[in-house]
């Protein structure tokens, strides 16, 4: 198992990422490159901070208090958490000796046999749908959806809790179509115990601009600042 991982910012009073108050871990690597990333700055794989799970289970500990009270625990997300996964299972095995809920928020683009023992040490599971649609899926993410279904299917299959997060964006995913498929993607997951239908912003834009990456859903007339 790999002690070290590649860390691009901590959140620790998170409270949208799983139940409870939550120390939001986000790890740096994707593979996607969907068109309205919010941390187009976690993308690069192999950059952040480098820190051990020693490390972050002492600074996790600090918390407990807040995890206790408030039903809340630890959620990685990134970036693709999943891209760590052999990290991930060494610092969820600490946290579970600690009896701490263990969240993962991720597109679920990864190979399952490389996570099916990571999801024995996981809570809860916050599986974003970029789009339903498997022909629709790479003009926003550049990936296939084949990953993502093939995860999905397996989460059902272990019965593991999943939270489905669908981003609504006007023109892209909003209509009734797009929503219908998400409606077939997810009758079959008995699993899932909540569907969250976020919608769509424009916060993570500065941090295009600042890489140099042209924001690909920008129109004319766009004012970001």
């Amino acid at each position: 198992m790999e002690n070290t991982g590649y860390i691009h910012s901590v959140e620790t009073f998170g409270t949208v990422d799983g139940p409870g108050i939550r120390y939001v871990l986000f790890l740096q690597g994707c593979h996607l490159r969907c068109k309205f990333c919010h941390n187009p700055d976690s993308w690069r794989i192999g950059a952040g901070k480098k820190m051990t799970a020693d490390e972050l289970t002492d600074d996790i500990k600090k918390y407990l208090p807040y995890f206790k009270a408030s039903g809340g625990g630890v959620t990685a997300s990134g970036g693709e958490p999943l891209l760590q996964a052999e990290f991930l299972l060494t610092l969820f095995k600490k946290l579970k000796g600690l009896n701490i809920h263990t969240a993962i928020d991720t597109s679920g683009f990864a190979e399952v046999e490389k996570v099916k023992e990571l999801l024995n040490y996981t809570d809860l599971v916050l599986l974003s749908i970029k789009h339903a649609d498997p022909e629709k899926y790479p003009e926003i993410c550049g990936g296939s959806s084949k990953r993502p279904h093939a995860l999905a299917r397996y989460l059902t299959r272990i019965n593991k809790p999943v939270w489905i997060r669908y981003v609504v964006i006007p023109g892209l995913t909003d209509d009734k179509e797009s929503l219908n498929q998400l409606n077939e993607w997810i009758k079959p997951m008995e699993n899932v115990v909540k569907l969250e239908l976020l919608p769509y912003h424009t916060m993570g834009v500065y941090k295009w601009e600042q890489l140099g990456i042209p924001y690909p859903l920008a129109k004319p007339g766009d004012d970001y600042k």
